[in-house]
């Protein structure tokens, strides 16, 4: 870890330290991933491929000014795309003038929504969709995402079809499929996972994306590709159709609220990892500027990434500025962008079926039933929902979370925590209800007296004034051990209340030694 990394850490916060090479570098790296990722995004979004390029430029720039976790990178990321199609379809048709204008206002309603919530210091409405809603809309929209990029693998178009009318449609005609789309595809898909297990710095996309240009121009490739794209600097956007505002307004809430989830997990993650507080309002503030930034500057809905923020962090990433000098690489990189006019459009499906196979998850969604029925139900019907209300998949999440909502609702008030430190031992008494919406708090507060006390050897929670514990409250304290653990502390429960004890030994396989009665 590097020496400015180490000062943070004893802060117990992420500071606003000034750049440095390592960040620079870091920042180059996620740029060459962070090309073909774009376009191909914009391409789920039913967008021209340029307007990826325009929301992985500037609004890099407005993020890092604001961020709280220096690891995240913004961008377009896939279920936020999926989300934008969904919302714009219906207003207008894909890939026109109309449609960039209203892709533009829909990320200045998500970027005003998640700048609002920041400046209200109301992150906690984020921990409002619980982990089984979470689990069944991640893979109810990955397999969505996957449909959509069935045209472009055989190489034909969607012609403004859902995706599962266009998967239907192709499936229907094999006779029209392009043999040599289908190799650019699986060629794709194969370097990307090659480059992976070779190293994680390896930009697989990029090179997939170069062999791709490479074999259209030199085999004559007669398929679906790219096409001129535009190298001018991000422009302003112009004809927003400000009367789609209110039509807008709630599918924006949705996206500003669910798309922060990955951005959110991202920072959690690297906060357990070094100890560090990190801000959920900053964070808001920061995606939300982002958003801004891709509305004034022809962009669509961006959020954080966890691939590209793990390449980062991996990379050598220090501070926040990483995610600036990644977006300034965009910025130099668009005046030779008239280079990907022959890329196969196959190439960019490849390359978002590859980044978002990971994220259907069948084992997860069957393996709910084992933890907790009720929940299940709840991810199975958020799973479904996504499907059958295809593209209005922010439709399926609302009504997920009215599920959710409604099996909770006699659980609404918070749970209270007691902490205090005994000796070099930090005790925990937790009392009320740990449900999805109180159990984040108990990791905060944990991490924040880890970050503020570095003399700690044991964290102790009692559970023994739990009224219940629902399953990501579970989840979440199986989380906490693990993240104590992976810094040298030793976390153990106490006093586990009877009714909890089978959720709790199915999660976290309790040793005997984690039952204790204090």
């Amino acid at each position: 870890m590097t020496t400015a990394s180490n000062r943070q850490r004893r802060r117990g916060a992420w500071g606003a330290a000034r750049p440095t090479p390592r960040d620079l570098l870091a920042g180059g790296s996620v740029a060459l991933v962070l090309i073909p990722q774009a376009l191909a995004y914009a391409e789920v979004a039913g967008l021209p491929a340029v307007h990826g390029l325009y929301a992985a430029a500037v609004p890099l720039l407005a993020a890092a000014v604001f961020a709280s976790c220096p690891y995240l990178q913004t961008g377009p990321v896939a279920l936020t795309a999926l989300l934008t199609y969904g919302a714009l379809i219906p207003l207008a048709e894909a890939g026109t003038s109309a449609y960039v204008g209203a892709a533009a206002l829909l990320a200045l309603v998500v970027g005003a929504t998640r700048a609002l919530i920041g400046f209200l210091k109301s992150g906690w409405v984020s921990y409002l969709m619980s982990q089984p809603v979470l689990t069944g809309f991640t893979s109810g929209a990955a397999i969505l995402i996957i449909f959509t990029q069935v045209p472009g693998a055989v190489g034909l178009g969607a012609e403004g079809r859902g995706p599962v009318a266009g998967l239907l449609a192709v499936a229907g005609s094999p006779e029209t499929w392009h043999p040599m789309a289908l190799v650019m595809t699986a060629m794709t898909m194969l370097i990307t996972v090659v480059s992976r297990r070779v190293h994680p710095l390896v930009p697989g996309a990029l090179l997939a994306a170069i062999v791709g240009v490479v074999f259209s121009v030199r085999m004559g490739y007669t398929g679906p590709v790219v096409g001129q794209v535009s190298a001018q600097l991000p422009p302003l956007s112009g004809g927003i159709p400000w009367g789609l505002g209110p039509g807008l307004l709630l599918p924006g809430v949705v996206i500003a609220l669910v798309g922060f989830a990955e951005s959110a997990a991202i920072a959690q993650v690297f906060a357990s990892r070094e100890r560090a507080r990190w801000n959920p309002d900053q964070e808001f503030l920061s995606q939300g500027m982002a958003n801004l930034a891709a509305g004034v500057f022809s962009g669509f809905p961006v959020g954080g990434s966890f691939s590209r923020s793990s390449l980062n962090h991996l990379s050598g990433a220090v501070t926040r500025w990483s995610g600036a000098f990644t977006g300034v690489g965009v910025l130099l990189i668009l005046p030779f962008t008239s280079l990907l006019a022959p890329l196969p459009k196959a190439v960019l499906s490849g390359v978002v079926i590859t980044a978002v196979a990971g994220l259907v998850r069948p084992r997860k969604l069957v393996g709910l039933w084992r933890l907790s029925r009720v929940q299940a139900l709840v991810a199975w019907a958020t799973f479904a929902l996504c499907l059958l209300l295809s593209p209005r998949v922010e439709q399926a999440v609302l009504l997920g979370v009215l599920i959710s909502l409604a099996v909770h609702v006699w659980r609404e008030r918070r749970a209270a925590f007691d902490i205090e430190m005994d000796g070099r031992t930090l005790r925990i008494d937790a009392r009320g209800v740990l449900w999805f919406a109180s159990a984040p708090r108990l990791q905060e507060q944990i991490l924040s007296e880890l970050a503020d006390a570095t003399d700690v050897d044991e964290v102790v929670i009692d559970l023994s004034g739990l009224g219940r514990i629902d399953l990501t409250g579970a989840l979440v304290l199986r989380r906490i051990l693990d993240e104590v653990g992976a810094v040298g502390v030793r976390g153990t429960l106490v006093e586990v209340p009877p009714h909890a004890a089978k959720l709790l030994d199915n999660v976290i396989r309790l040793r005997p030694s984690d039952t204790q009665s204090g």
